[in-house]
């Protein structure tokens, strides 16, 4: 992998991750762009404990464009976008209406590929092998900003998820606080500790979904995904790493090799959970890694007792239909899920590939 990185018009850092390091990356970003201007700010909930970025700037962020006005397709002649080569493999670009950004974090863009029509699914395993170098590289690098305390690398894909730009991409958040999902992860683990004398929840889990079966998706060397036992969504698959590492950077050379694989299986799986002819699947890919900061108020653990895992769900609950997050999700926080979690793992290996 080739790491090459530059400055856009208005200062925002852009990085080009190339898999030929013979790669030469300079062209310059010729868009007559005014400093970039944000106004995001972190506000604590006092009866929650939460936090909620305020970020009013977004409201004007590029919406639904025609395919040949894509930000982030390679600029072509006078036709100038986010990326000014004409050409790239992966790119990932500071966002330029982040939700987080100075002193309450940082937004990224990650461009899986220049191909406008493509998805994370038709990359070939070299490619996707490049995106997760970049996802590791740019958790690295984020890790030490001193702003930042947990950096969260994710994909949304499809209108139904509420995606404006058609071209497949994800994001990278980092947070300048843990966040809940994540301290929820750590209490739980903190207390399952205690209560057994040393026992690692997250080890337990797989272990119980490997030997239980039911809720299998598919195994490999290196990893195991299933469907949770308590899946929140209609079609939710837990992906793990083997060997239990807090973050992408504890991944082994053979863990990075096989993922690309795995993960393009599982992908793949979900365009045909609702049988031929139907629309692609709508969902969110979301790594979970360990907070870079000190873990206070989580006794008797370290951060290398959490377990990297990616989660994976669509909001698609049947054919042509949506799970919506009503009174009981959105009012209460506890869902109410219509597919049994063995049901949605016996669907995800029907459609496995021949």
């Amino acid at each position: 992998m080739k790491k090459t990185s530059t400055r856009l018009a208005d200062g925002r850092e852009l990085i080009y991750y190339d898999s030929r390091d013979d790669t030469v990356r300079d062209a310059a970003d010729r868009r007559p762009l005014d400093p970039t201007v944000t106004t995001s700010e972190i506000r604590r909930d006092p009866l929650l404990g939460d936090s909620v970025a305020i970020a009013s700037h977004r409201q004007g962020r590029t919406y639904h464009p025609p395919a040949d006005e894509c930000p982030l397709c390679p600029s072509q002649g006078e036709r100038l976008s986010e990326i000014p080569d004409s050409s790239y493999d992966v790119v990932v670009f500071e966002n330029r209406f982040p939700s987080l950004a100075g002193d309450s974090g940082r937004c990224e863009v990650v461009c899986f590929t220049s191909d406008h029509d493509a998805a994370f699914a038709d990359l070939t395993e070299e490619q996707a092998g490049l995106v997760l170098d970049a996802w590791t590289d740019r958790t690295a690098e984020l890790s030490h900003l001193p702003s930042v305390e947990q950096v969260f690398c994710f994909e949304n894909r499809g209108a139904e998820i509420g995606v404006t730009l058609g071209h497949p991409h994800g994001q990278i958040y980092a947070y300048p606080f843990t966040t809940p999902r994540t301290a929820l992860m750590l209490r739980s683990l903190a207390t399952h500790k205690e209560a057994t004398g040393g026992e690692n929840l997250f080890d337990e889990v797989v272990a119980r979904e490997l030997a239980d079966g039911s809720r299998l998706v598919l195994t490999s060397e290196h990893w195991v995904a299933f469907v949770p036992y308590a899946a929140h969504w209609p079609y939710e698959v837990h992906l793990y790493p083997r060997r239990r590492v807090p973050d992408l950077l504890g991944l082994d050379e053979g863990a990075r090799t096989e993922f690309p694989q795995v993960y393009l299986e599982l992908l793949r799986r979900f365009d045909r959970i609702f049988g031929e002819g139907e629309p692609a699947t709508p969902y969110i890919a979301a790594w979970h890694q360990a907070p870079f900061g000190a873990l206070e108020g989580f006794d008797g653990i370290s951060r290398d007792d959490f377990a990297l895992h990616l989660e994976l769900f669509t909001i698609r609950r049947t054919s042509g239909k949506l799970k919506f997050l009503a009174g009981s999700e959105s009012g209460m926080s506890v869902f109410i899920n219509d597919v049994p979690p063995e049901t949605a793992a016996q669907r995800l290996r029907e459609v496995a590939s021949s």
